[in-house]
């Protein structure tokens, strides 16, 4: 079993960050993740607020990986799995957030995987970074003027 975990810092109060997890139409935008796939994806919620079970297909690249919510723990914990993935399989991730005394959010993103054949080598440097970019995307968008207003204001 491999795994990864990052630390990421954002100014942005914990309901900020938590909106944007949930909202998987915001991913692209904070992430390197190109584009969520309705089509693929199963149980999102209309107010972009999904729940445990919903599962969400993401496209990096020609690359689409499919996870499914499986715990929420509002404004402290985001659990997911792997549910297609070919470079991976028994994939297990957490976003888990903590206020800073600040005021901003301490977000913690871990996960254990095992690679595929053919990705054993490259698969955690790649995963590592990867997610350090998703941690970080992710802190840096969630403390824009934009997100900070909140859904209500927020153009789209």
């Amino acid at each position: 079993m491999q795994s990864y975990d990052v630390v990421a810092v954002s100014a942005a109060p914990p309901a900020a960050v938590w909106t944007l997890l949930l909202d998987p139409q915001s991913w692209p935008e904070w992430s390197r993740i190109d584009a969520l796939e309705p089509g693929r994806s199963q149980g999102l919620a209309a107010g972009r607020r999904d729940g445990v079970g919903a599962t969400r297909a993401f496209r990096t690249g020609k690359v689409v990986s499919k996870e499914r919510i499986t715990a929420l723990d509002p404004l402290r914990r985001f659990g997911y799995e792997g549910v297609e993935n070919p470079r991976m399989s028994d994939y297990r991730a957490a976003v888990e957030l903590r206020e800073t005394p600040g005021g901003g959010t301490r977000i913690r993103w871990h996960g254990t995987y095992l690679a595929r054949r053919g990705s054993r080598l490259f698969l955690p440097w790649y995963l590592r970074r990867f997610m350090r970019s998703m941690a970080n995307g992710l802190a840096e968008y969630a403390a824009t003027p934009d997100v900070l207003r909140g859904p209500l204001e927020r153009p789209r």
